[in-house]
């Protein structure tokens, strides 16, 4: 290839925001758990920790490519500079990346991943007061050779929340901090309830995240069983939404409470001491303004369509005849009760005549005829139900064992539970390539779930840092709408070093490496993260 201007086009690769990962991998000491965990046993050119790092590039690369294509995403990548000297594109294929699967399915997808958490909160300067667990399940295409080396879970069919029925799946489990960081993961069967993996996942984590605050367990209303609430007793503490299926729940939601204003003056509270499974625990009825709205407008549009259906059902009732007018009123009275958002507004029996003889004609006045009874009516909303029901908009019911945690902040930790959740939206973007699995082992899956919540580690424990670091130093970066912000997604600062690349120059017959398009701003920003990070771009 001829040189032109010092460098040709094949010296030119890119490091993007890669680089950032490479630094996060290396400050958080991930590398050497996987080594210390799995280490190299044969004379392979790669590392299994250097594997696990090309897996968590290409996971946080944003590019969809299937496990398969994984060598081509790293076609003109700075491997030297990310993973080490001399490594190159040719080290890698698939029977590299499926050889590390399998060393961290048969040493424990869970358990390596604990490790990883347990090194990287020694170093950290952030507590985990709050634990947010949840689950959500993945659809898997192809067939799937059971190993028998492993405990494994099935690969099969379970309730699609993608809404696919024709695809099998697995459940994966997540437990995360009050910052969205993952501290434990889980992987379940295809048709794992969400009560038993999330009373599993529980019952795992505090046996092995041990934690000198006091913690509080934050779910959903899945949790709320009494089997699990039974499980943790009065002493390990939880936060929980009570479902509304509870009778108890019902009645507070449509009682007329007393109200006490919040911190935040779109929410107002009703506390309640209650003992429910044999535990004692503190019942906050909320009311949101902003959910009340919402639910406000939907009740209203639903209660349109309701009346029409409504009347069509009463239509009906209409056209039965009755042998006597106790009958029909009878069935009217059915009828409302069924049907308690309605009153009659008007209503009457109507007899109605049929001649016994066959033929045109109206009967005469001395033939024998058959009198039938008919409901004539018409219906509107029943006042007192409809203000009931709306009565309810906007209330939610939380539930902990700790009858001292002040409502405020009750509400607040319960609200954290949205961490978990952007989670498990990261995981399953369609710009994450994680999102759809394709592999050949069920254990293979359980060990791909581990590295799709490795990256979703990395990616929440850098943006925290950067945006500790801003906080810190008073500093900002431009957000998306060209404002200034201390706390930017992550996924914007790594959209900023897109153009980043590297290229080398002939310096007295010998290439010498450079840095391309890395501007001010972004040298700033590597600088807030500090040397691990400044080391790929520098």
């Amino acid at each position: 290839m001829p040189i032109i201007d010092g460098f040709d086009d094949e010296s030119i690769q890119t490091i993007g925001h890669l680089g950032i990962v490479a630094g996060a991998y290396d400050s958080l000491g991930i590398g050497k758990v996987i080594d210390r965990a799995i280490p190299k046993t044969r004379q392979h050119h790669l590392t299994h920790s250097q594997v696990v790092e090309l897996m968590a590039l290409n996971g946080l690369g944003f590019i969809e490519r299937r496990l398969y294509l994984f060598p081509e995403f790293f076609d003109n990548i700075a491997l030297s500079r990310l993973i080490g000297p001399g490594i190159t594109r040719d080290y890698l294929n698939d029977d590299v990346f499926g050889r590390t699967l399998d060393a961290i399915a048969e040493y424990g997808p869970t358990e390596l991943f604990n490790e990883i958490v347990a090194e990287c909160l020694i170093q950290s300067e952030f507590g985990s007061h709050c634990v947010h667990i949840d689950t959500t399940n993945f659809s898997v295409t192809g067939n799937y050779e059971p190993d028998f080396g492993t405990e494994e879970i099935q690969i099969t069919y379970g309730y699609p929340k993608d809404g696919r029925w024709d695809l099998k799946r697995f459940v994966l489990g997540i437990a995360a901090n009050q910052h969205g960081v993952p501290l434990f993961l889980q992987t379940f069967s295809g048709n794992e309830s969400d009560k038993e993996s999330i009373r599993t996942i529980i019952r795992d984590l505090t046996e092995n995240l041990k934690s000198p605050e006091k913690v509080y367990h934050v779910a959903d209303s899945e949790f709320y069983t009494p089997e699990t609430l039974q499980l943790l007793g009065q002493h390990t503490f939880w936060i929980s939404r009570v479902p509304g299926t509870i009778a108890q729940v019902r009645e507070l939601e449509k009682s007329d409470l007393p109200y006490t204003p919040c911190q935040d003056p779109r929410y107002s509270y009703s506390e309640h001491r209650v003992k429910y499974a044999d535990i004692d625990q503190k019942w906050v009825v909320y009311h949101s303004e902003p959910m009340h709205e919402r639910q406000e407008k939907t009740f209203n549009t639903n209660l349109e369509k309701d009346f029409e259906k409504t009347r069509k059902s009463l239509k009906k009732l209409s056209t039965h005849e009755f042998v006597c007018e106790p009958d029909a009123r009878t069935a009217a009275e059915k009828w409302v009760k069924k049907h308690p958002r309605y009153q009659f507004k008007e209503i009457s029996v109507v007899a109605v005549k049929h001649k016994d003889r066959k033929g045109p004609g109206r009967p005469k006045s001395d033939e024998p005829v058959t009198v039938v009874y008919t409901l004539d009516a018409e219906i509107e909303f029943n006042p007192e139900f409809i203000q009931q029901e709306t009565q309810k908009l906007g209330r939610f019911v939380l539930a902990t064992n700790d009858v001292d945690l002040p409502p405020d902040t009750l509400l607040e930790y319960y609200k954290g539970q949205g961490a978990v959740e952007r989670g498990f939206r990261f995981l399953k973007d369609k710009s994450f390539r994680a999102a759809e699995v394709f592999l050949k082992k069920n254990s293979r899956i359980q060990a791909l779930a581990m590295i799709m919540v490795l990256c979703l580690f990395i990616y929440s424990m850098v943006e925290f840092q950067l945006r500790r670091a801003l906080e810190r130093t008073g500093k900002t970066v431009i957000s998306q709408t060209k404002k200034q912000t201390q706390r930017p997604t992550l996924k914007w600062i790594f959209f900023l070093f897109r153009r980043v690349r590297e290229y080398s120059v002939l310096v007295d017959r010998r290439r010498v490496p450079k840095i391309a398009n890395l501007t001010d701003d972004l040298r700033r920003i590597l600088g807030l993260l500090g040397p691990p990070y400044e080391k790929y771009y520098f």
